[in-house]
């Protein structure tokens, strides 16, 4: 979360904004109340885009049908102002980190979690193809982890990005990690395309990586079309359902319907207390701690990367370049739980941000909601420090060395807890 800049706007529709969000290839996403106090993600459209008729009339067109969408996996649309200059679209902000900043922050997450994960996910993917959307870009960073359970963000609106003046100079609607084979071929796209992602969101949400290892855009393309995928790291069960929906052609991939009995079977008994938060204690207290994290932020005044943590952390960023810009998250961990003894922790991680990075391409990570437009872009902004860490689950180590999608050397010290 960073201050408005000099020439932010300070008003979008009835919305008064507070904070800048992230960034992407469509525009600038800003933190906004409502007249009553309600906090929406704004997301405000590109100058350049907003003087393209096309656009302007498919975006006209998909935040119609996004509009529909109503699911408890999702998040909603809330207003919109397509014929405004600049056009714009507000949703319910998720206070929660995206998948892609979740794992990058303290590692795959574990089976358990994935299973319920996945089973959101169909959940979100049932609701936004009832409604005549396909996603097109679901991925890591579209996907925020909330305390009762996962949101689905952006979704359809990529499609408003085709055939515009930015896409006809190279920029491809997507991201190769996470494209399925149509997509990649540049054919017809349906909902059997967001199952193929789907899988590629299973993998890198269990292992860290996407299923296709990481590359230029071109080897990546060829990959996702010809090669098989990667899932030697891939438990059984979730190994099985991620290679079901990364078949290679849309018809042998299952529906969401088998998709939903399949993972209603492979998940486990909730575990903690289940009526107040969707997930095992460890993810839960990773949203809770990056809840913490926005909250004093706002309480500082908005600070922006380099800010400090969460109460008893430090979390440092270090903006730059694409190709080049890395998030460091340093946690000195206070006293363990009550049935453990002091401890101290750090928590490392470094993620090289790139235009063929998979989840953190072209996108701001700060507030756990930017906003993407279904595009890979060179020019993308930086990635900044995640929460800091509960002093109860910053133990262990994990195994040094893990890549990731655009990750050639990366070591976690301290992942989940089990």
């Amino acid at each position: 979360m960073e201050p408005l800049a000099a020439g932010d706007p300070r008003q979008v529709g009835p919305y008064r904004l507070r904070a800048r969000l992230g960034a992407g290839g469509m525009g600038q996403v800003f933190l906004g109340y409502s007249p009553a106090g309600r906090a929406v993600a704004v997301k405000v459209i590109h100058r350049e885009l907003a003087g393209d008729p096309e656009f302007r009339t498919r975006f006209r067109r998909e935040v119609a049908a996004a509009r529909a969408v109503s699911g408890a996996y999702t998040a909603p649309v809330t207003a919109a102002g397509p014929d405004d200059d600049p056009p714009w679209l507000a949703t319910a902000f998720v206070p929660g980190p995206s998948l892609a900043e979740a794992v990058a922050v303290a590692g795959p997450l574990p089976p358990v979690s994935v299973w319920k994960l996945a089973a959101g996910l169909v959940e979100a993917l049932q609701a936004i193809h009832s409604s005549g959307l396909v996603h097109r870009d679901l991925k890591p960073a579209n996907v925020l982890l909330a305390l009762d359970g996962p949101r689905v963000i952006d979704f359809g609106i990529s499609r408003a990005l085709e055939n515009t003046a930015m896409t006809s100079t190279g920029m491809i609607v997507g991201t190769p990690s996470f494209m399925s084979p149509e997509q990649a071929r540049d054919a017809r796209v349906g909902p059997a395309s967001d199952v193929f992602s789907l899988g590629c969101v299973i993998v890198f949400a269990v292992t860290g990586r996407g299923p296709f290892g990481s590359g230029p855009q071109a080897t990546m393309l060829y990959r996702v079309v010809h090669a098989p995928p990667v899932l030697d790291e891939v438990p059984g069960g979730l190994r099985e359902l991620a290679a079901a929906c990364l078949a290679k052609e849309p018809a042998d991939r299952p529906d969401l319907a088998a998709l939903a009995e399949a993972t209603a079977a492979g998940r486990a008994p909730d575990e903690g207390d289940a009526l107040t938060s969707f997930w095992p204690v460890p993810v839960t207290g990773l949203i809770r701690s990056h809840q913490a994290r926005l909250g004093a932020e706002m309480r500082e005044g908005t600070a922006g990367p380099g800010a400090p943590a969460a109460p008893g952390g430090t979390a440092q960023s270090f903006p730059g370049p694409a190709t080049a810009a890395m998030a460091t998250a340093t946690v000195q961990a206070g006293t363990a739980g009550p049935a453990g003894p002091a401890a101290q922790a750090t928590a490392l991680a470094t993620v090289p941000v790139g235009a063929d990075d998979g989840p953190a391409a072209g996108q701001a990570m700060t507030g756990g909601q930017a906003m993407t437009g279904g595009q890979v872009t060179a020019g993308g902004q930086a990635m900044t420090g995640g929460p800091a860490m509960p002093a109860d689950f910053v133990t262990g180590e994990a195994p040094a060395g893990r890549a990731g999608p655009g990750v050639t050397q990366r070591r976690n010290l301290s992942g989940w807890p089990w």
